[in-house]
């Protein structure tokens, strides 16, 4: 592959628009833009994950996510191409069972935080549910696939069991929510 990007900016954007992947030119608060950057964001949260010491299954299951997150970024980034496949959608689904296979059922709801990394899961799953939104938005401007919002649907629920597998692999108890504490 050669040099694709020697220039990073290009000022074509100060105009308030950017270009998408078939070269129409959008404002940057076009609906597909919001679920663009949105997905990006994610991404990131789940490099945040990331940067902390996981157990290696939880490392593979993301670094995996992460290039499905790309690819759904470029699947935005062209309209009218697919590129999350039920497939992926299937592979998440077992890596959820799996995970969870070996956590305690829960009874009650639990709060975000525990061990950092746990915490940074819980800060994803937010970022991954606002991420659905905006596919559900841009599915209502636009139509189009649902592989992508159905695959953060998963991704969500995968987040939350991996947050609780954090905890657990250094020992910190899910932090549960007690009704009525502040009573």
């Amino acid at each position: 592959m050669g040099h694709r990007l020697s220039r990073i900016y290009t000022r074509t954007g100060d105009d308030g628009t950017t270009g998408l992947g078939d070269g129409t030119r959008v404002g940057k608060d076009n609906p597909r833009v919001e679920a663009m950057g949105t997905v990006d964001e994610l991404n990131s949260a789940v490099g945040r994950v990331l940067a902390h010491e996981v157990p290696a299954s939880v490392r593979d299951c993301l670094e995996r996510v992460q290039h499905d997150l790309f690819d759904l970024g470029a699947e935005l980034c062209l309209p009218g191409v697919t590129k999350v496949e039920e497939t992926h959608i299937e592979r998440l689904e077992r890596e959820l069972d799996a995970f969870n296979a070996d956590l305690a059922p829960l009874k009650e709801f639990i709060l975000p935080g525990g061990a950092m990394a746990a915490a940074d899961a819980h800060g994803a799953r937010t970022v991954c549910r606002r991420a659905e939104r905006t596919l559900v938005s841009l599915g209502k401007a636009e139509g189009g696939g649902d592989g992508g919002r159905r695959y953060l649907n998963r991704l969500s629920d995968l987040l939350f069991v991996i947050a609780r597998v954090l905890n657990r692999s250094v020992g910190r108890p899910d932090v549960m929510w007690q009704q009525g504490r502040n009573e």
